[in-house]
């Protein structure tokens, strides 16, 4: 009787110990999710902000005042467009004066 007390009470033992062991387990991965849910929140608030300044940089004015003022370009005009045919020969247009816009420079760069 006293070999079965012992058993038992090295089995009540164990399972307490292992009740212990799992309950702390379970605090610590609690803990370890609640800080990665906080994390996924910063990081999805980051994101927005991230989305927003990308839209608010894309935006077609701030585009092409950037093109303008960096890259030098400007505005396609039919008076600047050289149009090339398969062989790569240039189109010979005649450009009406109605086709130009008033102050637009004509072909070649040189003014009307």
């Amino acid at each position: 009787m006293l070999r079965l007390n012992l058993l038992l009470l090295l089995a009540v033992m164990a399972c307490s110990m292992y009740l212990v062991n799992t309950q702390y387990e379970s605090r610590r991965l609690f803990t370890e999710l609640d800080r990665a849910q906080a994390e996924a929140r910063r990081l999805e608030t980051e994101h927005q902000r991230l989305q927003v300044e990308k839209r608010a940089q894309a935006t077609p004015l701030r585009v092409e005042s950037l093109a303008r003022e960096k890259l030098l370009m400007r505005s396609a005009t039919p008076a600047i467009t050289q149009y090339v045919t398969d062989d790569g020969s240039p189109v010979v247009s005649a450009i009406t004066p109605a086709a130009v816009p008033s102050g637009g420079a004509a072909a070649g760069g040189r003014r009307q």
